[in-house]
């Protein structure tokens, strides 16, 4: 067993990265100010990291924004991403959101186009439901996932979108969900719940350095997108808030998360494609998907969780160098029957626990329909599931709650150096039913029987880079809007 300075290494090295992104990106913005002001005379400009940079900027104030809080500002948004939208073609824009409390309801983003908010401002999702446009289910699900039929809008969003950038000097996203939890709790909402942030059908989408903080429901949405980037992003909700999941990728491919910060009341990320009949129906997988330095809070949750809705497919996900503290789980497979479709080529390493009620789980009965009109005979497959190199300290239920498919059990499952401190002697520390697997001599405690097939060496973990590894950012310079352009109408 690793002694437990060894085993609290990682942890140290997660934090000592967050403080080096945390200094790097203060000192980019303070050389970005410096070095734009000499180069264009003004005393208010400065720079960012992105994929792509624009050449037009304007200011939320420009279009008769109020920054009090209590004003509403959907118009102004609105407004706003409709006159820089004239500048897809021509160098993309950017809109600039200045300190303050902005109160909005729900706006659509455009192409080639920016959103960014200063360190002191804060979007703040409106109370008024009225504001909250209902909009059709996702054609993956059938009907909205609290209730049967559509769904509110979320709070930033867009469909058909190309270079979509939501980032920031670490400025604020704020739902104000306690609202729509007690509504959803006591079963006063007649729609689904909306998300803080869903793209749908978009290519190149990156959102970095905000904080988002009491969505109504899941956080991060990409949905029927390609070519995803997550990126120092931190999302906070209390751990008793209902389905506040941190960032789920739904039917997507390539896809990087990196350098992520969630505390959630339900899983830090899920990768999921479809609902049963409905998800197998628009057939459109999950794939080529890389997690790596998350951190994550979620006692009733999965730091990784692949599901529940999985039914247009999942494969090829890479997830390494995580952090969990007070969670249910390291990574959770959630199926079903009915579901169909597939979760294969999963891989997990150098994953660092703190206080968890198991590290792997697997769920081949999830019990959660759309209808009554999933086929039975839709079953899913999960093979080709690898973790390794694992330290797990507080464990207080199990090591491993594993349980397939009668006569469709999960195969091709390998552990190797894996360690997982039982917080009490357990007489099966690991439950087991209908798997199949290998597992290394260095897991303790000791396996399943399923699972203790000996394996010399490490568990497989993909070589390849994938393409979603070749999106880099720059620095883009900008000029701050003044204060007094607000009079002076719109601008670019």
């Amino acid at each position: 067993m690793a002694s437990p300075m060894l085993s609290a290494s990682p942890l140290l090295l997660q934090l000592l990265r967050w403080v080096c992104v945390v200094l790097f990106l203060a000192a980019s913005v303070v050389s970005g100010r410096h070095h734009s002001a000499a180069s264009t005379g003004s005393g208010q400009s400065s720079m960012y990291l992105a994929p792509s940079c624009r050449s037009h900027t304007a200011s939320l104030a420009d279009f008769g924004g109020v920054g009090d809080g209590t004003t509403s500002n959907t118009a102004a948004f609105r407004s706003a991403v409709e006159h820089l939208s004239q500048y897809s073609g021509n160098g993309g824009a950017m809109l600039y959101v200045p300190a303050g409390k902005w109160l909005t309801g729900p706006f659509n983003l455009t192409s080639h186009f920016t959103l960014f908010l200063h360190s002191d401002a804060v979007i703040l999702g409106s109370q008024n439901i009225s504001e909250w446009p209902v909009i059709a289910p996702l054609p993956s699900y059938g009907r909205g996932r609290d209730h049967a039929g559509g769904r509110y809008a979320s709070l930033i969003g867009g469909s058909n979108l190309t270079d979509v950038v939501i980032t920031g000097n670490n400025g604020t996203i704020d739902g104000q969900g306690a609202m729509w939890w007690s509504k959803f709790k006591s079963n006063k909402l007649k729609y689904t719940r909306g998300y803080l942030i869903e793209l749908m059908w978009s290519d190149t989408v990156f959102v970095s350095n905000v904080t988002l903080l009491n969505s109504p429901a899941w956080n991060i949405h990409p949905v029927y997108s390609s070519n995803v980037v997550v990126q120092w992003v931190t999302i906070l909700a209390p751990t008793h808030s209902p389905n506040t999941d941190g960032i789920n990728p739904d039917s997507c491919t390539n896809v990087r998360i990196e350098d992520c910060y969630v505390v959630s009341g339900d899983d830090c990320v899920a990768i999921k494609s479809g609902w049963d009949e409905y998800g197998i129906s628009y057939n459109m997988p999950s794939s080529h998907i890389v997690v790596r330095r998350l951190t994550c809070v979620s006692p009733t949750s999965a730091t990784i969780a692949i599901g529940s809705e999985m039914s247009g497919g999942v494969s090829d996900v890479r997830a390494e160098d995580i952090v969990a503290v007070d969670t249910e789980s390291a990574v959770r497979i959630k199926t079903a029957v009915g579901r169909g479709a597939y979760v294969k080529d999963v891989f997990a390493r150098r994953m660092t626990l703190t206080n968890m009620k198991r590290v792997f789980w697997m769920t081949g009965d999830y019990k959660s329909h759309p209808d009554d009109g999933y086929d039975p005979n839709a079953i899913p497959v999960v093979e080709n599931i690898s973790y390794q190199d694992v330290v797990a300290t507080g464990v207080y239920k199990e090591a491993a709650r594993l349980e397939g498919i009668d006569g469709a059990p999960f195969k091709g499952i390998c552990i190797a150096n894996v360690t997982a401190e039982l917080s009490k002697s357990k007489k099966y520390p690991w439950m087991c039913a209908a798997v199949e697997g290998v597992s290394a001599a260095n897991v303790s405690p000791a396996p399943c029987e399923a699972l203790q097939q000996n394996k010399d060496g490490a568990c497989p973990f993909p070589t390849d880079t994938l393409p979603i590894d070749d999106i880099a950012v720059q620095q883009c310079a900008y000029d701050v809007p003044a204060p007094a352009a607000a009079a002076a109408g719109p601008k670019a």
